[in-house]
């Protein structure tokens, strides 16, 4: 198999690095300037904006130091590989926050801390997607038969997701918030946007506390569907990291932005599982056919549009 080269060359890497980096610290700094408090639609809108800008700004970025270094083809291709793994990371995304919505409603989370417990959960979703993007890069070289189990496992989650798309999870019969329940003091109301407090000498978990395990929880799902999907876009692991991390950063801002719009978009997950079915396919057939990424990106921006506007048409169906 002929070796793949990256265009990531190590101060392409630490320079994206330092700038994650110091975008969390400006979102922490912000976050711990206004204490606890509502984010208001017009601040998620504005983040949202920000941060597509950013992946945007980025993505020119790029092509423009590869048209200069690699060539215009060269830059064509991994600026369309980077936009596209971008908008497929961004549309599963839409998954998290259905998932958010549930939890944050299943333990009545006030609005207020919401924010504090999105924070750490992109904390999180950023180090466990390097963790598994270079692992999973590693494997794909060393292995090239990885992307066949890859694509499998993406089909076979597809058609799970779009057989159970209105199946609820009842997380009464969770068994990791089950043993939380069982083996750690949890307190029986919350104490701000704590995690724990100390009482007569011992410490206390908060349901914040939960909620912040089972969000973590919820990322290392989502990231076994997210990793192996990018890579049927590119294998380059610059490509994947970037336009996953970007994805992921604008995260929290957009769950504030749609979080009381779930409802309406309903039959998302059906697009979503029909996105992941076409992923694992095209990695699949990639040593037969090798579906162009263009097609790729036309794909998902159907999937994703189609049944963003069959949700709301339902909606204003059911509302009339």
């Amino acid at each position: 198999m002929e070796e793949f080269q990256s265009v990531g060359a190590w101060w392409m890497w630490a320079g994206f690095g330092v700038f994650v980096l110091a975008m969390l610290a400006v979102d922490m700094f912000m976050l711990g300037r206004h204490g606890a408090q509502k984010v208001t639609l017009r601040e998620a809108l504005t983040w949202s904006l920000v941060w597509f800008t950013m992946a945007m700004l980025f993505g020119g970025a790029l092509w423009g130091w590869l048209d200069h270094t690699a060539g215009r083809e060269v830059a064509d291709t991994r600026v369309m590989e980077y936009l596209t793994g971008y908008l497929l990371e961004k549309t599963l995304a839409m998954d998290n926050i259905f998932v958010f919505v549930m939890l944050f409603g299943y333990f009545a989370v006030p609005l207020e801390y919401q924010k504090r417990v999105l924070v750490y959960g992109v904390l999180g979703a950023i180090v466990l997607r390097a963790v598994l993007i270079l692992l999973g890069a590693w494997l794909i070289a060393q292995f090239h038969w990885v992307l066949y189990i890859f694509g499998a496992f993406l089909l076979v989650t597809g058609i799970k997701m779009f057989l159970f798309a209105e199946h609820e999870p009842d997380l009464t019969k969770n068994p990791l918030l089950k043993w939380l329940r069982n083996h750690v003091r949890i307190t029986d109301g919350y104490h701000g946007d704590k995690f724990w407090i100390y009482e007569k000498g011992a410490r206390w978990f908060t349901p914040m506390f939960l909620v912040l395990v089972l969000i973590e929880a919820s990322d290392v799902i989502f990231a076994m569907d997210s990793i192996p999907a990018i890579f049927a876009v590119t294998q380059d692991p610059f490509i994947v990291f970037t336009s996953n991390i970007f994805a992921i950063l604008g995260l929290r801002a957009l769950y504030f932005l749609l979080a009381d719009m779930a409802e309406r978009f309903h039959l998302l997950k059906y697009g979503l599982a029909v996105v992941l079915m076409f992923v694992g396919t095209k990695m699949l057939i990639v040593d037969w056919f090798k579906i162009p990424v263009a097609v790729s990106l036309g794909v998902i921006i159907a999937m994703l549009g189609t049944s963003m506007l069959l949700s709301l048409r339902a909606s204003a169906g059911k509302q009339k």
